[in-house]
């Protein structure tokens, strides 16, 4: 895939300045108009070369990029091998030739039973705390089974795919992962992770903005002196009101549970910009565990101390060009165009004597021998690196600075409080309902009590208010597996006024989302004739998505439209080959038109992408049965149980056989 690039004519942008204009009382930034693009950094390098150069050696700047020898941070022994013991896969990384490779494999005794071996695409991570690992299939891209932590210099399995949770191969690296993680990509409206280029890496426009009216200024020579005004051509975050000039970091920086605005994507927030203008973001607090704390948490902690709070009202009322000079910003102490690494230590300390002065001596409660050894060193003690709660292997400075606590402090019970939203004060109670469901489906769906907690955000007392807040309503219901209720709902407004408001293509698919549980509640309750209907639509809404299209081939075999059904099969396939249910469905359709020696190849090809695929190995064995290969069937079947002793559906299958030996 290459290198996402913009271009852009600068001769269309000759009148801009005069519909819009820049003059200083209105003090509005061009690059904030939606007319304004993004020219990419090798526009910025021209004539920003020092700053370039020092850029794209910051973490901003490592961020993302393609696998090769130089990106990569890890070490490859002959024995790096990561086993999952919940699932049974061995993952080994190796480099062949300048293609860095991850196999899967399992092991039955000594024997290797199964093996699956996928090229590296990109690396995401800058390197100082994590290599974690992609891979690209026909512009649709997912993360990969294996990371490397740098800190410790070991192999592991990522976040989030610990303790029974390995997703394998099957991670979507969606629009909200990828913007923060990188420039702008160019991402496929109707899908769910595909994209047509992606950039190298987080570049100067993230912070900055779209840079085309400011490039277009400066080649008509109109320059501003900004050591005296405000250039409003592009956004220099150095100049903003605190508050803007968070929400620039705490874009990425502020990682949690975000909740788009309706109508909002993941694109939409440039710089100068409120962030709550395109979303909230929600944390969950809990009582007694002001210690723990998430990887990209550092804005929220760092407001949260006193050393913050105590400096803010000054910046707030500032006439300085700069106001964050007035206070504790992120830009205190860190200068975004310079990595950490080559930052000199005693910057760090220097903003807490730029406040405490030589008070510090007289203040700390250290013992002098302590200081003395630290080399008074306030950041050690006040700002302790530990682990974050959401990524094993690592250790982050914790920006929340306060005296350290105590062990009696840290052996406080923790009482989980609730959500809060981090960003914004007031948010609706939609947007709060959105959060809890949010909070359920991508960080805890063991706890059930968080979608109770949504529920009792929306109202369905009437009609107008099932419609309203019907998006919500089914996805709760959905994940309660309550298919009935859906189909009440649905039958209260009427399957019309839902399929006439439910018509929006998006970068998030939420419209096709819902159409897309209305058809699977159908599906589930025995109505495929129905279940078509929406499923077709959410497929016309999102015809990228493979999990769409598959749960449309369903419903038109349930409806025995076999050779519709067959053609979307096959669509799928042609754009996703790695869709593991498409070739299990495909193969069955095989079956049932009597082309065995097709169903079992396209079997084959499922179990080749997923071992543990329980349907495939239901029909594979079915079909060796239909064939009166009993003891292949048992084999099969066998082999599954070796891993999965507990599945129902395949031990009744083998035992009947059993039976009938």
């Amino acid at each position: 895939m290459k290198v996402l690039k913009f271009f852009f004519l600068f001769f269309s942008f000759t009148d801009l300045f005069l519909t819009i204009g820049c003059s200083p009382e209105k003090k509005h930034y061009l690059n904030l108009s939606d007319t304004v693009h993004y020219v990419g950094i090798t526009t910025c390098r021209q004539c920003h070369m020092d700053i370039y150069q020092s850029f794209i050696k910051t973490g901003m700047g490592q961020s993302f990029g393609l696998a090769n020898k130089q990106k990569s941070s890890a070490s490859f022994k002959q024995n790096a091998v990561v086993h999952d013991g919940f699932s049974n896969f061995d993952y080994h990384p190796f480099w062949d030739a300048d293609s860095l490779k991850i196999e899967e494999f399992r092991l039955y005794g000594k024997d290797t039973v199964y093996k699956r071996t996928e090229k590296v695409n990109y690396i995401i991570g800058s390197g100082q705390h994590t290599n974690s690992h992609l891979f690209n299939t026909r512009g649709y891209i997912h993360q990969m089974p294996l990371t490397y932590y740098t800190q410790k210099g070991t192999w592991d399995l990522p976040p989030g795919f610990e303790n029974g949770s390995n997703t394998r191969f099957s991670r979507k690296i969606g629009l909200e992962c990828m913007s923060c993680h990188n420039a702008l990509p160019d991402f496929v409206e109707g899908s769910e992770n595909k994209y047509n280029l992606v950039p190298e890496g987080i570049n100067c426009e993230r912070c900055h903005g779209p840079g085309s009216a400011h490039v277009a200024l400066k080649q008509k020579g109109i320059v501003v002196d900004t050591s005296k005004e405000i250039d409003y051509s592009i956004v220099n975050p150095a100049k903003l009101p605190i508050d803007l000039q968070f929400d620039v970091c705490q874009r990425c920086h502020l990682q949690g549970n975000a909740v788009l605005k309706e109508g909002k994507s993941f694109f939409d927030f440039r710089p100068g910009m409120h962030l709550s203008d395109v979303m909230t973001v929600f944390l969950p607090k809990y009582q007694g565990a002001d210690d723990e704390f998430i990887m990209a948490s550092h804005a929220d902690r760092l407001k949260m101390s006193q050393c913050f709070l105590k400096s803010l009202p000054k910046a707030e009322h500032s006439s300085s060009l700069k106001p964050y000079k007035e206070s504790l910003t992120c830009v205190t102490c860190h200068n975004p165009h310079v990595s950490v690494k080559y930052t000199d230590k005693n910057i760090f300390n220097s903003a807490c004597k730029n406040c405490h002065g030589n008070t510090v001596k007289t203040t700390c409660s250290e013992k002098p021998e302590v200081l003395i050894a630290n080399q008074n060193n306030c950041v050690s003690c006040h700002m302790p690196k530990s682990g974050a709660t959401d990524i094993p292997h690592v250790r982050i400075t914790d920006h929340f600075i306060r005296k350290p606590a105590t062990e009696k402090e840290k052996e406080k019970i923790k009482k989980f409080i609730g959500l809060v939203a981090i960003n914004e004060k007031n948010p609706g109670p939609g947007i709060k309902a959105r959060a809890y469901i949010n909070q359920f489906e991508k960080f805890d769906m063991r706890n059930t009590s968080l979608l109770d907690s949504a529920k009792k955000y929306l109202s369905d007392a009437t009609e107008k208010e099932v419609l309203d807040n019907l998006s919500q309503l089914v996805q709760i219901c959905f994940f309660q597996q309550n298919f009935n209720q859906i189909l009440k709902y649905v039958s209260r407004v009427g399957r019309q006024k839902v399929l006439s408001t439910y018509t929006e293509k998006s970068m998030s698919n939420d419209d096709a989302w819902t159409l897309y549980r209305i058809g699977e509640s159908n599906l589930k309750s025995g109505n495929a004739g129905e279940a078509v209907i929406y499923f077709k639509r959410a497929d016309d809404l999102a015809p990228y998505s493979p999990e769409f299209k598959n749960k449309l081939g369903a419903a038109l075999m349930a409806t025995n439209r076999m050779d519709e059904a067959e053609k979307k099969f096959e669509q799928i396939i042609q754009e996703d080959p790695d869709y593991s249910p498409a070739w299990c469905n495909l193969g069955y359709i095989y079956f049932l038109k009597g082309n065995e020696e097709s169903a079992e190849k396209n079997y084959n090809q499922a179990l080749a992408l997923d071992p543990d695929y329980e349907q495939a190995t239901i029909n594979k064995a079915g079909l060796f049965i239909h064939q009166k290969k009993n003891e292949k069937a048992r084999k099969i079947l066998s082999d599954f149980l070796k891993y999965h002793p507990d599945n129902h559906s395949v031990r009744q299958l083998f035992e009947k056989l059993k039976t009938n030996a």
